[in-house]
């Protein structure tokens, strides 16, 4: 991937959320994994939680954290599957403003690379709202790694080119300037 390093890098801050009804912080890996790459790549952890796998405590917490001006990204993982408890991107669906189709897309291709068909499982998804980016992933450490390594990296690193996500944060909520 490409990265200019003639722009300076802008550090995102980023909440993780972990979907789980059997997952704590002493046994979140997936959000282990999420929170050290973010880290790791220059960015600001801003928030950490875990929360049950049903669509309002989902909701409420991405209400909450897009409400909030200190968290300009949320990374979920887990409960992106299909079984009925599976409920993730529903509670998305009802906050999201704009989807970015090519995530979930995207997080497929790569997927499929090393999961084969499995990948069709996943039901990972991204958009906007309240100027806020929202991305979920499927609650395996090797999904995590995928869709940070993979994608949410490079997306999120304002030097990255032709174009990035960090660039267009200023107009996401153009439309409310009178």
């Amino acid at each position: 991937m490409p990265i200019d390093e003639s722009r300076r890098f802008i550090p995102v801050n980023i909440a993780v959320l972990t979907v789980s009804d059997t997952r704590d912080l002493s046994t979140d890996r997936s959000g282990d994994t999420l929170a050290a790459r973010i880290e790791e790549a220059g960015h600001v952890l801003a928030a950490r939680d875990i929360v049950r796998d049903e669509a309002d405590l989902i909701e409420a917490k991405l209400r909450g954290w897009i409400a909030d001006p200190e968290v300009d990204c949320v990374i979920s993982t887990g409960g992106t599957g299909i079984t009925g408890r599976d409920v993730t991107p529903e509670a998305f669906a009802r906050v999201l403003e704009k989807e970015i189709e090519g995530f979930g897309e995207l997080f497929r291709i790569i997927s499929f690379a090393k999961i084969g068909t499995s990948t069709m499982q996943s039901r990972a998804i991204g958009g906007v709202a309240g100027g806020t980016y929202l991305f979920a992933l499927p609650g395996s450490t090797g999904a995590c790694k995928d869709g940070w390594d993979d994608i949410l990296r490079w997306q999120l690193d304002a030097r990255h080119r032709p174009c990035n996500l960090v660039e267009l944060m200023p107009r996401l909520q153009e439309h409310l300037k009178g």
